[in-house]
Parts: C-alpha cells; structure tokens; sequence
C-alpha cells in the first residue's frame, strides 16, 4: 500500500512534470485540471460553504433500456423524459417503489414477488450473485440536469459524491470525469474538480452508471436482521453536492480536545483541516480560524505555502497558536451528563495575494474521550475524565436507505426518552444530519464495519478489497472525527481483522488523527496489534428469562460490556401485526410470520412462542398472543437493562441486538417500524430511569440506580407484596442514600409464605421531601425460571424449568376510569391523562394511546412520559402525552384505554 502522505505528494510531482513536458498555459492548465480531478479520488469530501444539494430533478433507467452511453447520456440533448423521476439519494430499488413500479414491497410475502428475488427465505443475500433474472443484474443510470450558478464564475467547481453503492462511472457534459475502475466502494466518498467539465450559465448534465456489489464485494448488507432488498441497495445512497473555491479549498476541519484530569475547566484545542490547492502554481496564504461560544471569540493564524495540485493536511496546535488554551471552557456532555454544548469553529484560506479563497464552518463539541480497562478486564468508556455506563441499542436503517428527517427526528426522540445514551452502527454509516443530530442531542455513537460478510472474509480479498477497505477508512475517519458524538471506532465486527489488516487501518486512524478509541472488533478476541479489546459479543439473541442476566457469569450475563445482546423476539401489538401481514395470515403463525422474522438461527419466533406458552399459557388468538409478549417483552427488556444498571461498573456497557428494525419485523426492536411504542420500549424506559429503584432476581434485594452526578440523601424506599386477590402478604420500608452516579443495594424482600403462584411485588422510591421519584411494579412467580446453563449455544441459553404465570389469565376485568385535559404547546399537541382503577382487582399493563378521532388511526409516532401501567385498586395516576401536530393531521385526538384484562373504551 502507498502511504497516504507519499501518494499525494506523487500527485504533485506528476502534475508538475506533466505542466512541464505539454507547455503552453492553457495546455498544461486544462490537462492539470482534468488530472487533478481525477487525482481527487482518493480526497473524501467534507462540508463547504455555500454548497448545493443536487437534491431533485434526477431521472433513473436501467442501462438495458438505453442503447446510448455515457457521452451521450451526460448531454443536455439527450432526451430522458420517459426515465424514473426520482429525487436523490435513493436507491434503484427505493426508486421503483416511489414510481409505483412495486407496491407494498414490506406487506406480508410482496417482497419474494419481485423478480430476481429467488434466495431462500432467511439466507444472506449479501453473500449471493445477483441473479442473471434481476433488473438489477445490470448497471443502472442517474442522470440530473444542473445549473452552475453565476457566481462560481471564475472560481474552482467541486462536486462530491457522499456515497454510491457500489462502482460508477460518472460523466459530465459528455466527458468521463471518473470510471468505475476508481469509483469504487459503498463507503467512499468523492471530491472531484469539476471546473473543466462544467459551464457557467448553461445547462449541464451529470450521469452515472452505477451497478451493484458482487458478493465478494465490501458493499451495504444486512446479515440475520431482515432481508436483503432485492437490488442489494445499489445506487446514489448519500447526497451529491456542487460547491465551488477559490484555488484552495478548506476541507475536513475537526478540533481536538486535551483537559487536564481530573480537571476540567481549561482545554487545550488542536484545529485541523486538509487545503487543496487546485490551481497550478504554488501558492502563499494564511488560514485564519475564528471559534464562536466561549466567552469571547478565539481567533488565531497559520502561514501557509502550498505547491501546485497539494493537498496537505493542517494542525494548528496550542503551542502555535496560545488563543487555542481556553480557560472556564463550556464542555460537550452526552445528554443525561449535562449539555451537549456545541461551538462554533470557522477556518477560512487567504491567499497572499487575492481575496479569501474558501472556508468551511462546523459546529463542534469540547470534550475528551478515552477508555481504559478495568481491574477485571472490562472496556470502560469514560467522557471528560468521567466515567459512562453505555446502554444502547444497534440502529437499522431504513431497509432502501431512504432518509426521513421526521422519522428520524422522533427516533432520536425515542432513544433520549427511554434513556438511552448511545446508538451503534454496525456498518450502516450514516450521512452528516444524522450525525449533526447526535451531536445535538448528546447521543453517542459507536460505529464500525459490519459482520458476516465481504468486510470480514479477509482471506478472500483481492488487491482491490485492499484498497478500497482503507480508503473507505479513511473518507469516514475523516469525517467522523470532527463530531463529539462519536464514542469509537471498531475496525470489526463479530471478528477483528487479519494482523496485516489490522495494520492497515491502525495505520490509516494515525495518520488521519483519529482521536477516539478504538477497538479491533466487538468482541472478546484479543490482537497482536491492539490487545484485549475490553468487550464481549456473548449473546443472548433469543429469548432467555428475566432471571438470566443476573444468574449469568460466563455468556451475555450483566458484567463487562456487552456488543449486542437481547431477549429476543419482540412480537408487535394487535395493530402493528395487522400493518404487516394480510387477514388470513394473521393467525395462526405460519410462512408470512417467518418471513418478518430473521435469519439464520432466527428464521422463526419458536423459541420465544414456546417460552411464552409455559410461562403465559398458551396462546388463544393473535390478540391473546400480543398481549402476552407485550407483557413477556416489558419483563425480558427491563431485567437486562436493570441488571446492568445494578451492577455499574462491573458492568460497563450494553447495546440492546437492536434499538429499531429495517422494516416491519418481529424480533430485536424497541419499537416497531410503524414506530409504535410497546411493551419493550415501556420496560426499557421504567428500567433506564435516571434514579431507579428495582429487583434483583438474583439475591431479592431492592437496589437504587442513581443515573446522576450528584448523590442522594434521605431517600426513602417502600416494598409491598399482593397475591392475585390483592391481599398485602408483605411490607417494608427504609431510609438511606446513594453516592453520584452509584448503586445502594437495600434490603432483603423474601418471598412469603401462602402467596398463590404468581405474585406482584410494588416498589416506590421517595425523595427527602417527599416527592415520588420511581415507582416499578412486578408480577412473579413462586415457580422461578432456571436456565440450564450447561446447554448455553452462542445466542441463547434453554430453560430447564419455567415460571408460572398462568394465574394471569384468570384476572378479573378491572374497572379503569380515564379523562384527558388537551393543552396546545406551539408545534406539539400535549395532555394530560388520569387513569383510575375503580374496581377490587389489579389492572394489567393497561396501555393508552391516542387516535385520531373517534375510532380513527393511532396516532405515531407518540411520545409518554409512562405506559403499560399496573394500577393497584383504588390507585390513580397522571400520564403526559405529546405528539406533533404534522402527526395529528388536523385530527382532534381521543384516547384509547384497553390493557391486558381491561376492556377497551374511548374518551373525546
């Protein structure tokens, strides 16, 4: 491999000498140009000032369909009117739906209907051919008609390629800027000098055709999580953007932060950034950067020359420049830290003689993050000098890449109202607004390649993979390392990487700066290069009982941290499986339910169905099976976010397998992808709060999980015991405190005697004022689960014996009385709801939602502060609600109140 440092300046030398052997200005200034271009495949692009989105206006065809090539389909004579109109980005696939060419491809089995789509159900597509049948066999054309504005008249035209799955050949006005011998890899990102192909004030045409990976190809893939879509998402996927410089361009601006710890009141900042110079002399200038959100701007300079063609990396040091040694600095702090506080950095290039040639502006965060292991060889992730307990999920994109900033708006909603703190992607790498997003929102980010495919079968690589894995590298380093979100980087998945390829990318993040940690896969398998990584990938995937987490101390068990884990299915609601499947599959479970399911070993939900079965009864209808693994899910989520939550920082981290599904699926989500809140996100919510008080399964003690950086004192906690009838058999109280971020295990709640099978235990946690600050109810068995560990496989481990929750069934309809006080909060509707259980019995998981109108749809997504509540005879309680208006409709919301034995009503 040529180093990176070594190839630009080989770049330089030849654009030098070719100048010298054509002569002539104009001869050698266009050849140097069109080189340049071409030069810049290996520049990833950054964002620049006064750029341009080539959103709309794209038309699409398959190149079976078109006899002409790239010359002539990149003219403005060509005509393309009977073409896909399509915005960008988007998928080929994406692209046809849009276009009504398939209907409905995520509704019951309309997937397997399109041609080509003949692997078997539940296999990895990724890792397959295209059929010779697919339309998507063949490459597949992007064409978009464009203006140069007039005032890039005279200056340097850029136009970036954030991402193309997975080769291309671009043309502009008729001439190829770049083949797809070069433009090659799902995660590169493209730069290219465009001012010798393109006119100002006229119309210009770009055009790409771009064919999708082969399975041996380090493309976008799904694994066991859902299907592949049938054109293995290939196309543009990410933004194409026109922007324009003067002949140095400012790119890749990022800050770097050192604190002194444990002190965190003055920071020293390294600003970087990369300058081309796209012009054919060298030239002298300065780069001047002001930073916005201190106290007062911080201003400072650097001299630079730069040869014709260079492209060279910049750091402006504290040393250098004494401005960038900031005192009383406002620190980024992930959201349930404190705030996630951005500043504003602006770099901008002087030329000595001539105005400012380019700049670039980025929001950026003050904050340092590092890791360490602990004594008992577990991967600690500490922000600021303080430590952070991780508790995640893994994000899925959407299953055709297409990007809904509504969507994701309430997504990220979802994530900080549940109290989750970190989003993995594994190998789903997001584009700038996702990221911009987190960065907002205090979310963190851990990102990496993905498994069980092209990424990780090394031994298979040809020079090409070589290349094309470090560039990908490389263009997301880049980018990735400017935005405080990002907790690290893994350079694999459910492997680490070959010692020469682990050398490679090692060599790439320490040459590109990368400044976070990284690890070398996600799991326990230790490196030359690198060491201990810290972390498991153990599983669970499949269900595992409530007990599991605690009782466990070799596999997915709450020490260390944990990759990606999970309880298993998540089986929607009523509605939702009503979304997904046609009336006569619904029940009983069959083909079409299979098909929503995963792969692999998760081709099906049995495992989970017969759990559900002895320990729920078995399962009466569809709607008797929803409700039972809404109650099954609330239990499995909140047990493996509390044990890990109890036993902080013997256990550092966690990311629930996943966080959201690709499209409508039945296992591994929090909610579902109609982005339906159910019995999972409530359980993970009640155990994520920032002051808990929660069971231990393990020894029956109560413990307080305090989430803050503050201790608490004079805290009271209060334990009641009932049977099914609601007789009290148990009572205890007590009054202690808990240290700053810290757990105090309390006393002791042994089980008494005389209790029928299954059992409620009510958990309240009082400040010293008095104030309600958790409440945890739970049902029990007298018949615990015993997992039979000695039979643990690699994503689960079997119950030999099961709890008994029979007792369930048999609960007497409750009476709940509901009213709603709706109030108007500018862009949100709110309200306030008061249910009360008006009968002698216990109401169940009683769930309420909000419609539009009477009888009308549900309204999604929605936003409670609590749901899937059990009230206590006579108990009243106070749920707030919001949505977003754009949600509603114009509809006037009615609440729907039903639960596990409460009869449905609504109330206007």
């Amino acid at each position: 491999m040529i180093p990176y440092r070594k190839k630009e300046n080989f770049y330089s030398r030849r654009v030098a000498r070719m100048a010298s052997e054509r002569g002539g200005s104009f001869a050698a200034s266009s050849l140097i140009a069109a080189f340049l271009a071409a030069a810049t495949i290996a520049a990833p692009i950054s964002r620049a000032n006064g750029e341009i989105t080539l959103r709309e206006g794209w038309a699409v065809e398959s190149s079976a369909k078109v006899s002409a090539g790239g010359e002539a389909v990149s003219t403005a004579s060509f005509d393309a009117s009977s073409w896909y109109k399509a915005s960008s980005p988007n998928t080929v696939f994406a692209v046809l739906v849009e276009n009504g060419v398939y209907k409905d491809p995520f509704f019951g089995m309309n997937l397997r209907s399109i041609p080509g789509v003949s692997y078997a159900v539940g296999s990895q597509f990724a890792n397959q051919e295209m059929p010779e049948n697919s339309p998507f066999a063949v490459p597949w054309w992007y064409r978009k008609e464009f203006e140069v504005p007039a005032q890039f008249s005279g200056k340097t035209v850029w136009m970036a390629f954030r991402g193309i799955n997975y080769r291309a050949d671009i043309w502009i006005n008729g001439r190829k800027v770049a083949g797809s011998d070069q433009v090659v890899g799902a995660f590169r990102r493209y730069e290219f000098d465009v001012t010798p192909f393109v006119k100002v004030g006229a119309k210009n045409v770009v055009a790409l055709g771009v064919s999708a990976p082969h399975a041996n190809e380090l493309g976008i893939t799904w694994v066991d999580w859902n299907p592949t879509p049938p054109d293995k998402d290939m196309g543009l996927w990410q933004e194409v953007v026109l922007s324009s410089s003067g002949p140095v361009a400012v790119r890749h601006a990022a800050v770097e932060t050192k604190l002194d710890l444990p002190a965190t009141d003055k920071a020293h900042l390294t600003v970087r950034a990369e300058l081309q110079n796209a012009s054919t002399t060298s030239l002298k200038g300065t780069l001047r950067g002001k930073i916005l959100g201190a106290a007062a701007p911080i201003e400072f300079s650097e001299s630079i020359e730069l040869k014709a063609g260079e492209r060279r990396a910049i750091a402006i040091t504290p040393d250098s420049a004494a401005s960038l040694n900031v005192e009383n600095v406002r620190l980024w702090w992930p959201y349930q830290m404190g705030e996630p506080y951005l500043h504003k950095l602006t770099l901008e290039f002087v030329p000595e003689k001539g105005s400012p040639s380019d700049k670039q502006t980025i929001a950026f965060g003050i904050v340092e993050t590092d890791s360490e292991l602990t004594p008992d060889g577990a991967r600690l992730f500490k922000v600021n000098g303080k430590p952070v307990l991780v508790r995640g999920g893994g994000w899925a994109s959407d299953m055709l890449l297409r990007v809904n900033q509504s969507r994701r708006e309430a997504e990220f909603r979802y994530v900080k109202e549940m109290g989750l703190n970190t989003i993995r992607l594994e190998g789903k790498l997001e584009d700038e607004t996702f990221m911009e997003r987190a960065d907002r929102d205090g979310i963190l980010v851990m990102a990496g390649w993905c498994c069980c495919d092209a990424w990780e079968k090394w031994g298979k690589w040809g020079e090409e993979n070589r290349r094309v894995s470090v560039d990908s590298l490389r263009d997301q380093i880049l980018r990735l390392r400017a935005h405080p979100s990002v907790l690290v980087w893994l350079n694999g998945s459910d492997n680490p990487p070959p010692p020469d390829r682990e050398r490679a990318y090692l060599d790439v993040e320490k040459e590109n700066n990368w400044a976070k940690p990284v690890l070398s896969s996600a799991t326990a398998k230790k490196t030359e290069a690198t060491g201990d990584s810290g972390v498991k990938m153990s599983g669970p995937y499949e269900y595992v009982s409530s007990n599991y987490w605690l009782l466990d101390t070799k596999a997915g068990g709450a020490y260390g941290f944990n990759t990606e884990t999970s309880p298993g299915p998540a089986v929607p609601p009523l509605e939702g499986l009503k979304s997904m499947f046609p009336p006569d599959k619904l029940w009983p479970i069959n083909e079409v339910w299979d098909f929503h399911a995963g792969g692999g070993k998760f081709k099906n939900i049995k495992v989970f169905t017969n759990a559900l079965e002895k320990r729920y009864g078995s399962a009466k209808d569809v709607a008797d099976l929803a409700w039972k693994s809404q109650a099954m899910t609330y239990e499995g989520q909140r047990a493996m976010f509390e044990a890990y939550g109890r036993n902080k920082y013997k256990s550092t981290g966690i990311i629930q397998w996943m966080l959201n599904n690709a499209w409508p699926g039945l296992i591994w989500h929090l909610y579902d992808y109609d982005l339906r809140p159910a019995g999972g996100y409530f359980g993970s919510k009640k155990a994520l709060e920032l002051v808990h008080v929660q069971f231990s399964y393990d020894d029956r003690t109560v413990a307080i999980v305090n989430g803050k950086q503050e201790a608490l004192k004079g805290l009271k906690v209060v334990a009641k015991i009932y049977d099914t009838s609601m007789k009290e058999h148990f009572s205890h109280e007590e009054v202690l405190g808990v240290a700053a971020d810290a757990v105090t295990k309390s006393f002791k709640v042994d089980e008494p005697g005389g209790l029928s099978s299954t059992y409620f235990l009510n958990l309240q946690l009082f400040s010293s004022s008095g104030e309600l600050l958790s409440r945890n109810f739970y049902w029990l068995s007298a018949k615990p689960d015993v997992p039979d560990f000695s039979k643990t496989e690699w994503y689960y481990t079997p119950l030999r014996e099961y709890a008994d929750f029979f007792a369930l069934e048999d609960l007497p309809k409750a009476s709940v009385h509901a009213s709603m006080t709706v109030s108007d909060r500018g862009e949100e509707t709110a309200a306030r709801v008061t249910v009360e259980n008006t009968g002698s019995g216990l109401a169940f998981l009683v769930r309420l939602r909000l419609l539009k109108g009477k009888d009308g749809a549900e309204v999604l997504p929605v936003f409670f502060d609590d749901n899937y509540i059990s009230l206590l005879p006579g108990e009243k309680r106070d749920i707030t609600v919001q949505v977003r208006k754009g949600d509603l409709g114009g509809a006037k919301p009615v609440l729907a109140v039903d639960g596990f034995n409460v009869e449905p009503t609504q109330v206007p």
